[in-house]
């Protein structure tokens, strides 16, 4: 796929999770910077309620799992950050020490 294309698509899709995870497209989607996961493994769930912490494991994400979070745009409640897989193409939240290697692919 064309650089161009991949970067459009990228968009496309920080700008529809950013509606789901509750900004309601009132603020600019920023597609997710590119970092990995550099714990042994990081727990990925699906939301993260205010009350009761993160919910719905989705899966585990294991070391060097390219994933993405642009910090101080993209939300982090209690530690956990909102994340995008680019493994499976999907958001969830995982532990904000868990994310690093920004920038590294």
């Amino acid at each position: 796929m064309p650089a161009a294309i991949s970067r459009a698509v990228a968009t496309a899709v920080a700008a529809l999770a950013l509606t789901a995870l509750g900004t309601g497209g009132t603020e600019a989607a920023v597609a997710p910077e590119h970092a990995v996961i550099v714990c042994q493994s990081a727990s990925f769930y699906a939301n993260y309620d205010s009350s009761t912490g993160p919910v719905g494991l989705v899966r585990t994400l294991g070391y060097g799992n390219k994933v993405g979070h642009t910090r101080g745009a993209h939300p982090v409640y209690n530690g956990w950050a909102a994340t995008f897989d680019f493994g499976k193409g999907d958001w969830g939240y995982v532990r904000n020490e868990c994310l690093g290697g920004y920038g590294s692919w």
